[in-house]
């Protein structure tokens, strides 16, 4: 097993607590990762795994502050908890950005990709999916794609449905939306390769952002799943994380 850890002081802690009881290796030699933090964290150690030639599974335990995509903190029979823990597979998005000044960059995202107005106008975007325009105009401060795996986080935030896990599904959510006044989003299947064009790119600019990293100035931003890799995240069976997904509908 390897052992990572976000800068918070609680998770530096937790690291020392632990290097103390197990033997631990590096990330290129492990089997396992541990990730101790937030949420925040736990997608930072995700995307690091999206860049190495081998993609390890994540275990992680919350020393962050929600940890909806952590385990509860404990130092006990850690080894023993790993052995029985319940896995899941998240395919990331993959956006596809160009600027308005020709720069074009491809960014993976694990819970979504959002588009958000840069300055007090509005954004105005055209909305293509499968190469047919289904909004001609969309006035908004963004709209975003959201992963089953993201669905409960900045997409719930904007209204959005939660998608349960495994159901090949991606939600398309306006983030106040002022035309069409009545749209509220769509459901779209995974496959749905999902194009945005900003309209007035210069007046109205918009950025793009794949979970934590974004490009400002965009003019046309494309959206796909990335079946070429995949990631592998490790629950507690009685917090697994389809379980957790599910029980947020009954939030209120």
């Amino acid at each position: 097993m390897a052992l990572v850890a976000s800068s918070a002081d609680a998770a530096r802690e937790a690291e020392a607590e632990l290097r103390r009881m197990c033997q631990w290796v590096d990330v290129a030699d492990a089997d396992i990762v541990v990730a101790l933090g937030g949420d925040g964290f736990m997608l930072q150690t995700l995307h690091a795994m999206l860049e190495r030639r081998r993609i390890r599974p994540v275990y992680g335990l919350n020393r962050g502050t929600v940890g909806f995509l952590m385990n509860d903190w404990g130092t006990g029979r850690l080894e023993q908890r790993i052995a029985k823990a319940k896995s899941f597979t998240v395919t990331p998005l993959r956006m596809d950005a160009q600027t308005v000044d020709g720069e074009r960059l491809t960014i993976p995202a694990i819970n979504e990709v959002s588009l958000l107005r840069e300055t007090r106008q509005t954004a105005k975007l055209e909305v293509t999916v499968n190469d047919r325009i289904v909004l001609d105009e969309l006035v908004c401060d963004g709209v975003l794609v959201a992963t089953p795996a993201g669905s409960t986080a900045y997409n719930l935030s904007a209204q959005g449905p939660i998608l349960p896990l495994g159901s090949a599904l991606h939600a398309l959510t306006p983030i106040s939306p002022f035309r069409p006044r009545r749209w509220r989003g769509a459901i779209l299947p995974e496959s749905a390769h999902i194009t945005f064009r900003v309209l007035d790119p210069v007046k109205r600019p918009v950025s793009a952002v794949a979970d934590q990293r974004e490009v400002r100035d965009v003019s046309v931003v494309s959206v796909d799943i990335d079946r070429s890799r995949t990631l592998t995240l490790m629950f507690d069976p009685e917090h697994a994380l389809d379980d957790r997904i599910t029980m947020e509908q009954f939030i209120v």
